[in-house]
């Protein structure tokens, strides 16, 4: 009989003994979690990072001595491995968990806000470590560096219609390789990336400052704009439907879609009812299935589809589902993506091909 596979060993690091005395205890049940320690700052996690090896760290960001945010930039140069950030919805706070993301960070989980929502922190850290211990390949993303990408697309003819992109784990920093070299006079595009509640606009705020067009945090309810990216909001599902002659943003908060709330699926299949309008949709990296149906629904509905290939993934796991299940008509890494999109609007108003 084979041996079992040993338990993941995980390292807490957070200031506060009750959060890593909340964390601990809730991870100490479980039989594939071993946790070597608990941190409360990162010079001792240094130290216990050399001692114990750890499969994976769980980080807070607001630290003495040394904030997390200078700790992960550190740990990712030299010692690089998994990291989950758990951090205060706070507005400074969710604005360093987005650079966490852009770091290198896998995933940001936010503190509990009290008793009642402890089982439900510790019960998407439980989940989240083990995807990461079902993801065969996973590439430990950097912090995107413009200066190293192609020079950015240029506009050239106005391209008509309507972006729409997805992305999961490494999300932050592909959506953000991409939007940078796009031009400012973008279609209006729309964006799901799974990511909690409160972080969404801080990371829409991150984006805004960096990207040639416009980025905003959907609100529901607004007429799609050139020149416009609507990242969804925390918690909410975002559609787009049609009111008259107008396309605008609709937020809803249904049941999640593979465990997702916002789902790529639900925006995806929105999109692909959509009648007369070209659409060019994008599935980026990330854990997981979604958006596998909704690309193929769009194709099938005469979208041009891509999924990012496999060697800029820092996950494979969304991108290879939707190309498994034909809805993607290309693959792409993320430094050709630019320039792919474009030429995409460029021929989705002819005649497409359909998937088999």
């Amino acid at each position: 009989m084979p041996l079992s596979r040993p338990p993941t060993r995980v390292l807490i690091v957070d200031d506060s003994a009750i959060v890593r005395k909340m964390i601990g205890d809730a991870l100490r049940g479980e039989p594939d979690i071993e946790v070597v320690g608990g941190a409360a700052d990162p010079f001792i996690a240094r130290d216990m990072i050399l001692q114990h090896r750890p499969d994976l760290v769980t980080l807070d960001i607001e630290m003495p001595r040394m904030d997390g945010l200078t700790f992960l930039r550190k740990l990712m140069q030299h010692h690089p491995m998994p990291v989950i950030i758990v951090s205060s919805v706070t507005k400074s706070g969710s604005a360093a968990s987005v650079e966490a993301l852009r770091a290198g960070a896998v995933d940001v989980i936010p503190k509990p806000g009290g008793p009642s929502s402890v089982g439900q922190v510790t019960e998407r850290l439980k989940e989240r470590i083990r995807s990461l211990r079902a993801t065969p390949h996973l590439r430990l993303a950097r912090q995107v560096e413009p200066s190293a990408a192609p020079a950015p697309v240029a506009s050239g003819r106005r391209a008509q219609g309507l972006l729409l992109i997805g992305a999961s784990t490494g999300g932050p920093q592909a959506i953000e390789a991409v939007l940078t070299r796009l031009p400012a006079d973008i279609p209006p595009t729309l964006i799901v990336q799974h990511m909690p509640a409160n972080f969404t606009a801080a990371f829409a705020g991150r984006l805004n400052t960096v990207c040639p067009m416009r980025v905003i945090e959907a609100q529901g309810g607004e007429t799609l704009e050139r020149g416009t990216a609507y990242i969804a909001p925390g918690d909410h599902h975002l559609l787009v439907e049609r009111m008259g002659v107008q396309l605008r943003t609709v937020l809803r908060q249904g049941p999640p879609v593979h465990h997702q709330r916002p789902a790529v699926d639900v925006l995806f299949h929105s999109a692909a009812r959509l009648q007369g309008v070209p659409r060019v949709a994008v599935v980026l990296t990330g854990m997981g299935a979604d958006g596998a149906d909704g690309l193929l629904a769009l194709r099938q509905a005469g979208a041009e589809t891509i999924a990012e290939d496999e060697h800029s993934c820092v996950v494979f796991g969304m991108p290879k589902e939707a190309i498994a299940r034909g809805g993607a008509a290309h693959v792409a890494t993320l430094l050709r993506m630019p320039g792919l999109i474009y030429e995409c609007f460029d021929t989705v108003g002819r005649p497409s091909r359909r998937a088999g």
